[in-house]
């Protein structure tokens, strides 16, 4: 029950969320997770700052999941999704930030797994 949401600083369009929900349904299997129970979302045009400075490619993507995954896991996911927002939509590595909050309450259908 993993829940991607990508705060983007420009635009994305469709074709793109297409693209990076796909990939992200690809990947998620390294976190333990399979893309069935997966939920993307997407902001974009958000106003992010990065080292005192706006840039028009800088990225926060922040990745809630039901459990938790290893630590080698969160490395190799972080490389993945740089990889994707990279080629998608040309955000350098060094100007992503990805954030994970594993929780052990996740809600779904009006109860509780």
């Amino acid at each position: 029950m993993p829940f991607i949401n990508t705060k983007f600083s420009g635009e994305i369009t469709s074709a793109q969320q297409d693209e990076i929900k796909t990939a992200f349904g690809k990947t998620v299997s390294i976190l333990g997770k399979s893309e069935s129970w997966l939920m993307v979302g997407f902001e974009e045009n958000v106003p992010l700052y990065f080292k005192g400075e706006k840039s028009p490619k800088i990225a926060f993507v922040e990745v809630s999941l039901y459990g938790n995954a290893s630590g080698s896991a969160y490395d190799k996911f972080t490389g993945e999704v740089c990889k994707i927002l990279g080629e998608t939509l040309g955000v350098p590595a060094d100007k992503v930030y990805v954030k994970y909050s594993p929780t052990d309450n996740w809600g779904w259908s009006g109860r509780n797994f």
